[in-house]
């Protein structure tokens, strides 16, 4: 070992049993102000007597004494981990279930949680780890969030909401068959939508001129839950960040048709934008169908559509490609390729006041939903890994603590 690391890893363990020491003499000092009564009778506790309690902290293990006394209405009971919060036979404090949390949240895997707990010192289990999620993730599910209070002179504002969909994979209800079942249904693919909210003069860029929000709030379902609910907690969350005081409000999505049929019951006043890439992607599809897949012609068609779609010529592009359906070309095309191409064009048909793209970047608007695909990528990193098959629980639990880091509302389950 390096004696510069050597040094370094010597002084930050003196340093943490320091630490340790000092808080075990002040919880001690805790214990011993604790009233002998019972927290919901007030009554005084009988058969009084010392025991020792064990705490694992973020610096290390503390052992207390503390008092245990007998309440007719309770059984026996101890004041100090009522007057703490602990539940019966809980072992971590708040903190450090608060750290060990966040950590399972944001790499991974618990096994990856675990390795990363214990290079800060604090060596736990990542069956300890999982059970600390497995616990506070009913909490997190039942948790009103309040209201952010919004300032007293607060300027005008523009709101974006952009919203998707991706997959992750749970055990299907054959997960346990044996090899003689016949096409077993081990693993079943389900849908987790989520969504990032976040005000238009958050939006920055960083010293390379990448782009970034200064600011987010997201929200993410679990599996199976309806657009119209998922609709509700995004409208709920977007109440939360100023929906209602908002100058205008943007819409950006993909061109999944449950969104769309969301957004109009949901956000009917809202700016809708069809996210551009999506949208270039379509352009494309026609473009191979036309001209073969890869081919000059294909390329130097699709710039051109592209360029005039980007620059305020939507309608020019929307009648052109109506025109491909009218063309007398359309009828000597093989019939995958007028398929295609029927397809696509009733595609732009559909979004055809969706795609004013000079427009909203007049207004400083945002033309893709690369926010909310970024977070579903964060969220598939933790849920969607190589050999990850969730059950609906762990994984209901897993994302809604994810949603509350990411929201800095994780605080909440402790206050």
């Amino acid at each position: 070992m390096n004696r510069l690391q050597q040094i370094e890893q010597e002084v930050l363990a003196a340093g943490r049993e320091w630490m340790r020491t000092q808080l075990e003499k002040r919880l001690q000092a805790e214990c011993l102000a604790v009233d002998m009564v019972s927290a919901k009778t007030g009554e005084a506790l009988e058969n009084t007597r010392w025991r020792t309690m064990g705490l694992d902290t973020v610096v290390g293990k503390v052992d207390l004494k503390v008092h245990h006394g007998f309440c007719p209405e309770e059984g026996w009971v101890c004041p100090t981990r009522q007057a703490w919060g602990l539940k019966p036979y809980e072992r971590k404090t708040p903190e450090l279930r608060a750290r060990l949390t966040y950590t399972a949240t944001v790499v991974g895997s618990y096994a990856e949680a675990q390795k990363l707990a214990t290079s800060w010192g604090t060596p736990v289990s990542d069956t300890s780890i999982h059970q600390c999620v497995q616990e506070l993730g009913p909490q997190a599910q039942k948790l009103a969030l309040p209201p952010p209070v919004p300032a007293p002179s607060e300027p005008a504002f523009d709101l974006v909401i952009m919203m998707d969909g991706w997959l992750t994979r749970e055990r299907g209800p054959d997960w346990s068959a044996g090899p003689r079942r016949k096409n077993p249904q081990r693993v079943e693919w389900k849908e987790i939508k989520s969504a990032v909210i976040y005000r238009l003069e958050q939006r920055a860029e960083n010293a390379s001129g990448r782009g970034l929000l200064l600011e987010k709030h997201v929200v993410a379902t679990p599996p199976d839950t309806s657009p119209l609910d998922f609709g509700q907690a995004v409208r709920e969350e977007a109440m939360r960040r100023g929906l209602a005081r908002a100058k205008t409000v943007y819409l950006v999505m993909d061109g999944a048709v449950w969104l769309w049929d969301l957004a109009d019951d949901r956000f009917q006043a809202a700016v809708k934008t069809l996210d551009f890439h999506h949208a270039r992607e379509h352009l494309n599809t026609i473009a191979e169908a036309l001209y073969g897949t890869g081919t000059q012609r294909a390329k130097d068609w699709l710039a051109a559509q592209v360029k005039s779609l980007r620059h305020g010529d939507e309608a020019l592009v929307v009648n052109r490609l109506e025109d491909l359906i009218k063309s007398q070309a359309q009828a000597r095309r093989p019939t995958k390729s007028r398929k295609t191409i029927a397809r696509e064009v009733k595609y732009f048909r559909g979004h055809r006041d969706h795609i004013h793209y000079q427009d909203r970047e007049n207004e400083g608007a945002p033309l893709g939903s690369g926010a909310v695909e970024s977070l579903g990528k964060q969220l598939q990193r933790r849920m969607r890994g190589c050999g990850q098959f969730w059950r609906r629980s762990g994984l209901s639990n897993l994302l809604k603590l994810s949603v509350l880091a990411k929201n800095d509302d994780l605080h909440l389950l402790w206050n």
